[in-house]
């Protein structure tokens, strides 16, 4: 079995500090992308201070940001509460995270600005494929629901649909093995933006069971063979440049272990 690369975690909380981890990492190490959060102690990647690190992942080194939803029971569920109770900001609060942060770079015209940026998202795109025309029809009409900002000027100025800048992300099979959450990610992003994920170990089973789980689902889907292997690995190998070694002559072919995200 072969692990074929690594991806680098940044200090978000100092930029230049990341720029200079990045470096390190991609540029000496050979880490074939970074892996970021939602926010930063509760601010949102939009802002300016932090395009830098998306615009050299973009510019510099062509290879993608891995983003994971951060909330803890801090978040309370309701504003007169002091926390979130039940585990609710881990079950419906990290695909809320992960929407939030999608919607925050479209709006901020981040793909415009960075046009190449590969970014994938951890489960799937979260809540975006579920509420495909929810977003698609909703921000069709982006501005009519506020009157304190100017968002259907926003709306004139991009240069695409909002929903076609959702598509733009990619997104792991990191839904715990759901068939159906699978199929509406497909449909939503396209086999060319899907990437394999298990989210090993975070099981019952400490980590076997969504891996089996999750490729028990997919073989047994109606899928192209050709795009089973883009899920599987063809798209992670093309994404990240890999070179993987040629069997020996009589030997078997090397076994590229799966990737996972915690």
């Amino acid at each position: 079995e072969l692990f074929p690369c690594f991806v680098a975690s940044l200090p978000m909380n100092n930029v230049p500090a990341s720029l200079e981890e990045m470096d390190r990492a991609i540029g000496e190490l050979g880490a074939k992308g970074v892996q970021i959060f939602t926010n930063v102690n509760g601010r949102p990647l939009d802002g300016p201070e932090f395009l830098p690190i998306f615009e050299r992942m973009s510019k510099k080194y062509d290879l993608p940001i891995w983003v994971h939803p951060s909330r803890t029971a801090k978040f309370a569920d309701y504003p007169t509460e002091q926390k979130s109770k039940y585990e609710i900001y881990w079950l419906f609060g990290w695909p809320y995270e992960t929407s939030a942060f999608m919607a925050r770079l479209v709006f901020s015209q981040m793909f415009e600005k960075l046009p190449k940026l590969k970014i994938i998202t951890h489960h799937l795109g979260a809540m975006a494929p579920f509420l495909v025309n929810r977003i698609g029809y909703g921000m069709d009409q982006f501005g009519t629901r506020t009157t304190d900002e100017d968002y259907e000027g926003l709306l004139k100025r991009m240069k695409k649909r909002p929903l076609d800048y959702f598509k733009m992300f990619y997104g792991d099979t990191s839904v715990n093995g759901s068939g159906s959450a699978i199929r509406c990610g497909l449909d939503f992003f396209g086999v060319d933006h899907v990437l394999f994920g298990t989210d090993c170990p975070f099981d019952p089973e400490g980590g076997p069971l969504f891996i089996r789980e999750t490729i028990k689902t997919l073989d047994k889907m109606t899928l192209k063979p050709a795009d089973r292997r883009k899920i599987y690995f063809g798209n992670a190998v093309n994404m990240l440049r890999l070179q993987l070694p040629k069997p020996k002559a009589g030997g078997k072919k090397p076994r590229v272990r799966r990737s996972s995200n915690g």
